[in-house]
């Protein structure tokens, strides 16, 4: 393609030929897939460490990056939930969505830091000695702007086993790291869920009754070619380290070479008179959310108490609030949020959800549920008051899946969380531990231990456990990343650890606002933003990358460090 002079830049070239330099644009069948190859841009209208949005002929668009004097070109929506990459954080040969932290490898497409599954496609880019930056790409990827990594040879063979005791996002993510990159042993995922793994985030988001299959990851032909064995609705009892054995509540007993470990957690329930009392719910699996959503109804006759300020409460209060006739929400904190944002954003919060007609009961919590035949229906609290209650909603907090591992010789911390290295292996040889459960440490946090319960990390902490299970030493550059949505307004936070002091930019009453959290020494270990796009992914990149921002850098202009990361 091009002239002899020209560079090629990146992957999935395939074999080319002349361009009709009339035209621009050429579209063939080559081994039955349709591809085009255009012409997007000149040489010259990109400058180094810029991406702009090109259409290429009438088949789609790409977003192309000029980095380090070289072009890549890639999908122009994150695979996650299709923010546009346009708006990202452009680091050092990655980019990072703007909207949960996603990142993307430019010169291949591949993901590298979650949520989310799918890799990017990744088209080839060719420069000619005329400056004319032209790009090749398969017209089906165009359309799906998503990838999945190729397993290669899959056959089952003889040899290595790797066990993974969870189907959540971790165990999901782990089982494919495997597989692509070159794993030929036997996978088999243990699933407590009688489902394939699923995007629990949602639950807690689901504001309608949904089809599992439209939550699922993927397909059971994707596991079935894959020759990832999925065992659903049922649990693991107990681990022999020793004889390299999982037992089963089934009976069965299964025999490893590596074990991963990423159970999870379940919801905390307090120990109150009458909580065993019907239309009382958690919210952690699928079940759950379907259960609210059937018990809601949609005749606004119910009325729901939420216990918790923190995110899976308001989430739910959220969620449910159309269809329900009442919401209060029940908390010990004076504000929503406000352990994690501090109380100017909590009463931006709490002033979002009143005009939206929730009330809230702060400085409290419910001592007492009150039934009729069986049924929830009021709520007594500590401070006197009784709500009306047809439904109770829990959210505070989770204990750790991890009770059968007590005898196993494995070392847990005094909250059940499983202690674990840079590289996610515990203290006996060949076992691994991930997620929710991982007490692991976390590069943004000066590598101290921490328990952080995400999507985003869990499926992270998946992949480095498979590259470790397969030898090749990765070590955790962990930096917590989290989201939440309120009433279609979307709160980001990057970092971790408890604020001495904090700074904001902008206007915290109208929730368009850059809040930077500062430690002791006046370091910034946080920062969160509403409205702000992509500052807080800005921000997690500057600390993938090592680096450290201070109050007094922030004195002359607020946001120059951004300038620093690519």
């Amino acid at each position: 393609m091009g002239s002899s002079y020209s560079r090629s830049y990146s992957p999935n070239s395939g074999q080319g030929g002349s361009c009709n330099e009339n035209r621009g644009t050429i579209s063939r069948m080559e081994s039955t897939n349709n591809y085009v190859e255009s012409v997007v841009c000149q040489e010259n209208d990109l400058k180094d460490n810029e991406m702009k949005v090109f259409d290429i002929g009438e088949d789609g668009k790409v977003l192309v990056v000029k980095q380090k004097g070289e072009f890549s070109a890639i999908g122009t929506k994150c695979t996650h939930y299709g923010a546009p990459l346009i708006n990202g954080a452009l680091g050092d040969g990655r980019l990072r969505c703007p909207w949960h932290g996603a990142c993307f490898n430019l010169k291949t497409g591949d993901i590298e830091d979650f949520p989310g599954f799918d890799s990017l496609p990744c088209y080839q880019v060719t420069v000619t000695d005329k400056g004319e930056v032209k790009v090749r790409a398969k017209i089906s990827d165009l359309k799906t702007n998503k990838r999945i990594k190729d397993m290669g040879v899959v056959s089952p063979c003889e040899g290595s086993v790797v066990v993974i005791v969870g189907g959540g996002p971790s165990g999901a993510t782990c089982a494919e790291s495997l597989r692509s990159e070159g794993f030929k042993g036997r996978i088999t995922v243990i699933a407590k869920e009688p489902h394939l793994p699923y995007d629990r985030i949602k639950v807690s988001k689901i504001g309608t009754v949904t089809d599992i299959e439209k939550l699922q990851a993927r397909s059971q032909k994707y596991y079935d070619d894959a020759n990832i064995e999925i065992m659903k609705g049922v649990e693991a009892t107990k681990i022999e380290p020793n004889d390299k054995l999982v037992h089963l509540n089934n009976g069965n007993k299964l025999r490893y070479s590596a074990l991963y470990l990423a159970t999870g957690s379940k919801p905390r329930v307090p120990d109150i008179p009458g909580i065993d009392l019907k239309n009382i719910f958690t919210v952690r699996n699928y079940e759950d959310s379907i259960n609210i959503l059937t018990t809601l109804g949609s005749n606004q006759d119910k009325d729901v108490v939420v216990l918790g300020l923190r995110f899976i409460g308001l989430e739910s209060a959220a969620s449910c609030n159309e269809k329900a006739k009442s919401i209060t929400v029940v908390g010990k904190q004076k504000a929503p949020l406000e352990q994690i944002f501090g109380p100017e954003i909590g009463r931006s919060l709490q002033k979002l959800f009143e005009d939206k007609g929730v009330k809230f009961q702060f400085e409290t919590t419910i001592t007492k549920c009150n039934g009729e035949d069986g049924v929830i229906k009021s709520v007594e609290l500590t401070n006197g008051t009784v709500l009306p209650a047809d439904m109770l909603i829990l959210g505070v907090g989770t204990t750790f899946n991890t009770e059968f591992v007590k005898d196993s010789g494995l070392k847990l911390e005094a909250n059940g969380a499983v202690s674990v290295n840079d590289k996610l292996e515990t203290n006996i040889q060949n076992i691994y531990a991930g997620g929710d459960i991982a007490h692991a440490p976390v590069a943004a946090y000066d590598n101290k231990q921490m328990t952080i319960g995400h999507v985003g990390l869990s499926q992270y902490h998946g992949r480095v456990a498979a590259l470790n299970i397969l030898k090749k030493e990765t070590s955790l550059q962990t930096v917590p990343f989290f989201w939440t949505m309120l009433f279609g307004k979307s709160i980001r936070y990057a970092g971790c650890g408890r604020a001495a002091s904090t700074l904001i930019d902008g206007n915290v009453d109208d929730l368009k606002f850059v809040i930077f959290f500062f430690d002791e020494t006046d370091k910034v270990i946080a920062m969160a933003s509403c409205m702000r796009d992509p500052i807080v992914a800005q921000f997690a990149e500057f600390l993938h990358q090592g680096k450290s921002l201070y109050k007094k850098d922030l004195k002359d202009d607020r946001f120059a460090w951004t300038k620093s990361i690519n």
